[in-house]
């Protein structure tokens, strides 16, 4: 359960700057934490399969030494290559395929609400409505963040014609309230298919699998529903 960092920048830029960032990004971390524990509980005293007898899992700890600027560049190495593997793979094709959806059929307006991209976030939009971001390209990018999660803040800049008019486009249709819901979902929704196939090798059954993601999805969007709502109520 991790949120797009790229997006929680944007979003604490715009929306948080002046009401303590640092507090909503630790929210968020505060948040997975909470879901998990509780999900965890919830499966252990709902499903017969988890109940019984509690495996240990026990860990030997390396020695703790000072880092060394060796170790340091090549962890830090590791991490950059990583990303770059994937930012020119997955997010590149989910953004490639964002911007091809948003050109067919041709003759519309690109990025327009007749654009396939287009029908298809107003299709899901107004399930997101009750929880604060109900137009149709917070749709889009939650759907191609299921490539990887990173894929959200990408799509978004595409659908709102490039990065720099991303934070514009953004104060104008969300308030801090909803930016807050659209991370919260982020955070809890579908993890991205890479940790799907993970799911599907470590339990090697369809049915579990299909629960996961179905379950991160209530999960997610009744979280982000729940707080919008009381949060709305509170301070209208």
């Amino acid at each position: 359960m991790y949120c797009t960092f790229a997006y929680l920048c944007v979003a604490n830029r715009d929306f948080f700057e002046n009401n303590h960032p640092e507090l909503i990004i630790f929210s968020l971390y505060t948040l997975g934490i909470f879901v998990a524990i509780f999900s965890a509980k919830l499966f252990r005293s709902t499903i017969p399969k988890l109940k019984g007898k509690v495996s240990f899992l026990i860990m030997e700890l390396p020695v703790y030494r000072m880092p060394t600027i060796k170790a340091v560049s090549i962890h830090t190495w590791e991490r950059t290559k990583e990303f770059l593997k994937k930012a020119g793979t997955i997010i590149l094709f989910g953004v490639m395929l964002v911007w091809l959806l948003s050109s067919l059929p041709f003759g519309v307006d690109y990025a327009g609400e007749d654009s396939f991209v287009g029908i298809l976030g107003k299709f899901f939009a107004p399930i997101l409505t009750p929880a604060g971001f109900g137009f149709w390209q917070a749709a889009v990018s939650l759907i191609f963040g299921l490539l990887a999660k990173e894929t959200v803040v990408g799509t978004m800049g595409t659908l709102f014609g490039g990065e720099d008019k991303l934070s514009s486009s953004l104060t104008q249709l969300m308030t801090p309230l909803s930016a807050y819901t659209f991370m919260v979902m982020s955070l809890l929704y579908i993890p991205c298919l890479a940790t799907i196939g993970v799911i599907y090798r470590e339990t090697n059954s369809l049915k579990w699998t299909a629960f996961s993601v179905f379950y991160s999805l209530v999960i997610g969007w009744l979280s982000a529903t729940l707080i919008y709502q009381i949060f709305s109520l509170a301070f209208h």
